[in-house]
This record gives structure tokens, sequence and C-alpha cells, in this order.
């Protein structure tokens, strides 16, 4: 087993985690405005999509749909579509939320009340469908897996990427989910679900752009 790699990797793979992105934005978001249950839930979602990105990359599978170009495009447009929709309905609620002037009693907590199954899929299909996310998981074992890499090594490396993923997501859905911290961030609910929606809207831009781009660049080469 390498330990050095496994480290490396480990490394890298935390540092990724803690950097805000749509993951984390939507963990935030659920914890701070729904059940503990569903918060957490969406923890395991974001965590087995990483887990299977991770088993792709690892055989090969996403690198053969990186290289296929329709592949590619479908996977983009799916993600990027996904992404949209997620961020426009989370901008749609904090408008909503600001028109209706709502107000919130400091001795009731109010909840959206997803079901854990939501948070769940929501967890799973904003990483699943998330290109960047394959890409990321693509480059990082192209570059450090090699050939030579034993079969051990690959498996405690799929181990540690989602343990950690586990470990990071279910601490911020714990720690937000308290109904003390719900209580004072329940006023900020609206600017929270605006900013998770502009940051979605923002990726889904970025694919579209970038699918768009690669779009123009090859018809400009068959002329």
């Amino acid at each position: 087993m390498n330990i050095e790699l496994l480290l490396s990797l480990a490394i890298i793979h935390a540092v990724a985690l803690v950097s805000p992105g749509p993951d984390f934005v939507l963990v935030v978001k659920l914890a701070s405005q729904e059940s503990r249950r569903t918060a957490m839930a969406s923890a395991v979602g974001i965590s087995i999509a990483i887990l299977i990105h991770t088993i792709l990359s690892l055989t090969g599978v996403s690198l053969i749909i990186k290289s296929s170009q329709t592949l590619y495009i479908i996977v983009q447009m799916v993600g990027a579509s996904y992404l949209a929709w997620m961020g426009f309905g989370a901008v749609k609620g904090a408008l909503q939320h600001w028109k209706a002037k709502i107000s919130v009693d400091n001795n009731q907590l109010k909840l959206n009340q997803l079901t854990p199954k939501q948070g769940f899929m929501q967890g799973l299909w904003t990483n699943l469908l998330n290109p960047k996310a394959m890409v990321f998981f693509i480059i990082l074992f192209s570059a450090m897996i090699t050939p030579d890499v034993s079969l051990l090594t690959k498996l405690s490396a799929t181990v540690i990427m989602f343990g950690l993923s586990l470990i990071w997501f279910v601490f911020i859905a714990l720690i937000l989910s308290k109904p003390v911290i719900q209580q004072r961030v329940q006023k900020a609910a609206p600017a929270i679900n605006l900013f998770t929606g502009l940051l979605f809207i923002a990726v889904s831009s970025a694919i579209m752009y970038n699918l768009l781009a690669g779009a123009m660049v090859l018809s400009e080469n068959t002329i």
C-alpha cells in the first residue's frame, strides 16, 4: 500500500471539500432550513455521488465519457440544466420570502419540511450531475493513480475519498441543524437561498458557456 500517495490524495480532497461550491452551499442551505435528518441525508447523497465518481474514474469509465464528444456533451447539458433548475428554484424561494415579508417567530422554528429522501436526492444529483466534479476526479486520478498502483491502494483511496466526504458534510449538517443555530440564521434564509441560487446558476452558465465555446471552435475547424 502506498501510504504517501494516499496521504496526498487525502490532503487534496480535503482542500477541495472545504472550498465553497455547490455541495457545500447545498448542505448549508438544507442544514439551516430543514430537519437534521434531511440535512444529513443530503450529506450522505453527496458522499455517495463522490464514491461513484471515484469508482468511475478509477475504472476508466469517466475517462471514456470525457473522451466521447457526444456522451460528454450530454453529461454537460443534463448537469447544467439540473443546476440551473436548482438555482432558479432557490432564487424564486428567496424572492417569495422577501415579497411576502415572512416573519420568524423566535419561539417556533419554521422549516420547509423536505423529506430525507428529497434531501438525499438533491445531494446525490447536485454532485453527480456536475461535470466539473467528474473532470476533477479524472484529472486527480489520472495524475496520481498510475497503472502500477496496487489494487489495495486503489481500494484504500476509494474508502478515503468517501470517508472524508461523509465526515465533512455530516459535520456541517450536524452543526448547522442545531435548533439554536437554525434560529439565529433563519432571518438570513432568503439571503442564503439567493446566494445558493446565484451560485448554482453561475456554475450552470459556466458549463453552458464552455459547451458553446467548444461547439464554435469545432464548427470553425470543420469549415
